[in-house]
C-alpha cells in the first residue's frame, strides 16, 4: 500500500519514510534538469536568490516532451539523476528535501541527504506517459531560454514514486543488490 504524502516535505514526514516505501505525492514539485541546476548554483554563487523557495521543496529530474493539444504536459518521464550530482549537495544544504529521478546517486549526494535530511525518490523510467497523468498543472518558472530544460512548477496529484535513499542512509539499490548477490563458495 502506497503512503499518501502532501508536499512540501519536512523533517517529520521524512523521519517516517524508509527505503522501499511506495509513495503518492500531492502538491507542488519543480522540474529541472542539469542546465537549470547549473544556472541555479551559478546564481547562488553570485548571491542571487533561487527562482523558488527551496525550503522543503522537491525537484523532479524530468525531460518533458512537447505538450499535445488539450494536455497539461507531454510525456514526463524521469531522466538520469547522476547528471545532477555535482549540484545536488549544494541545493540540499539550501533546504531541498526531495529529489525524483532514476539511477544511482553519488556518495556526496547520499552523505548530504543524511546530513541535511533529504530523500531521493525513484520514478519509473519508460512510464512518462502514465506519470504525466498525475501532473495537473505545469508552468515555466525560469530559464525559458533552456526550452525543454527550463525550470517548471508542477502541481501533482498522486504522483507515484519509491523511496530509494532515506534520511537514515538506507539505499534501496544497494539493498537489492545485496539480497541477490551470489555467495562465493
Amino acid at each position: 500500500m502506497a503512503k499518501k504524502i502532501t508536499l512540501p516535505l519536512n523533517d517529520e514526514i521524512l523521519k517516517g519514510l524508509k527505503a522501499g516505501d511506495n509513495l503518492l505525492l500531492t502538491g507542488v514539485i519543480y522540474a529541472a534538469r542539469d542546465a537549470a541546476h547549473r544556472k541555479m548554483v551559478e546564481g547562488l554563487d553570485q548571491g542571487k536568490p533561487l527562482p523558488f523557495d527551496i525550503k522543503g521543496a522537491t525537484v523532479y529530474y524530468m525531460g518533458p516532451s512537447p505538450t499535445r493539444p488539450g494536455r497539461v504536459i507531454g510525456s514526463a518521464g524521469p531522466t538520469t539523476s547522476g547528471r545532477m550530482d555535482a549540484y545536488a549537495p549544494r541545493l540540499i544544504a539550501q533546504g531541498l528535501k526531495g529529489m525524483i529521478g532514476k539511477g544511482l546517486r553519488s556518495k556526496a549526494v547520499k552523505d548530504a541527504m543524511v546530513k541535511y535530511k533529504a530523500v531521493y525518490l525513484g520514478a519509473i523510467g519508460g512510464a512518462g506517459a502514465i506519470i504525466s497523468k498525475s501532473i495537473k498543472k505545469a508552468e515555466v518558472m525560469a530559464y525559458e531560454e533552456l526550452g525543454a530544460e527550463a525550470l517548471r512548477r508542477l502541481e501533482v496529484e498522486d504522483f507515484p514514486v519509491t523511496v530509494i535513499n532515506d534520511i537514515h542512509g538506507a539505499d534501496l539499490y544497494e539493498e537489492g543488490k545485496a539480497r541477490y548477490q551470489v555467495k562465493a563458495s
